[in-house]
């Protein structure tokens, strides 16, 4: 996978690569802004086939108080927002991405939301995800990286992990009051259509069942090298817009927990380009109102 790699960004690690804020259906059944900070950090250890978030890390663990002082700098220049997102193209308690000291002055920084949110790989949930909601003094919500519950595609992928694994860390994070999302993939490689949809529909059921309350479906893109070599091999081809569609719709209707469709740069996925503005603005209302709307 090394091998087929570009180049990565250039990267200061005292500021954030990217910072935002953006509406979002929250717990509360509500409409409310969530200021997510893209942090600059060591890049995550597992190397997933299809992720290409290498591109905005760093290859060293970066200075104690960078990370502090990349929040700071973003949530100086953002409007005021409920709910934070500090993703970090990794995991949030790898210690070589965000230095253990540096926990109690982000806690310190994070405790005025509502709900912090943090992503990190499964097995590296344990005892420190508790320390630090402590730590915070308020609403932690950890997102996990589920990707499939069809097993031998999460070992094709080098997830390093089993849904046994991811069980596991779910029923951690809940026994500690921890809120829990989960990533899940639209066709990872070596999936035909009709089983992408099968697939990702059964995935959500399942992290539903593992206590999640949030999911997003993130179409499996190509632009880390890997994945264009698998496409040129015959072994992957982007999803759809309209199995995303047919994903969000039917595990909306199930009412067990949020679902969001990830509409980056969706429009690659189009059936047909004069259809694709009406399709992603559909996807875009359910995704703001979590209810299934009709075709126009």
């Amino acid at each position: 996978m090394l091998n087929a790699r570009g180049n990565r960004n250039s990267l200061d690690p005292w500021l954030p690569y990217h910072f935002l804020v953006e509406p979002e259906f929250s717990r509360r059944r509500t409409l409310e802004n969530v200021a997510t900070v893209f942090l600059t950090n060591r890049e995550c250890p597992f190397r997933c086939l299809m992720c290409d978030l290498w591109k905005n890390t760093t290859q060293h663990t970066v200075p104690r108080g960078a990370i502090p002082a990349q929040i700071d700098y973003a949530l100086g220049r953002l409007p005021v927002a409920p709910h934070l997102k500090l993703y970090n193209s990794g995991n949030f308690f790898d210690a070589h991405a965000i230095p253990v000291e540096d926990r109690a002055a982000v806690a310190e920084r994070v405790r005025k939301f509502d709900t912090v949110i943090v992503e990190n790989h499964p097995n590296l949930c344990g005892p420190a995800c508790d320390e630090f909601q402590q730590l915070c003094g308020t609403q932690l919500e950890i997102a996990l990286g589920l990707e499939t519950s069809h097993e031998a595609t999460l070992a094709m992928l080098n997830k390093q992990m089993t849904t046994a694994d991811f069980s596991r860390a779910c029923d951690l994070l809940s026994k500690s009051q921890i809120l829990i999302r989960a990533f899940v993939l639209l066709k990872p490689p070596r999936t035909s259509e009709a089983q992408a949809i099968e697939r990702a529909i059964d995935s959500v059921r399942f992290a539903f069942d593992c206590g999640v309350s949030c999911c997003s479906i993130i179409p499996v893109r190509g632009g880390n090298g890997i994945m264009e070599r698998l496409a040129a091999a015959g072994d992957f081809s982007p999803p759809s817009l309209s199995s995303l569609e047919t994903v969000l719709r039917e595990t909306l209707s199930w009412n067990r927990g949020r679902v969001f469709a990830d509409l980056w740069d969706a429009r690659q996925f189009a059936d047909k380009q004069e259809l694709a503005g009406a399709q992603i603005a559909r996807l875009s209302e359910m995704n703001l109102t979590q209810t299934v709307v009709s075709h126009a």
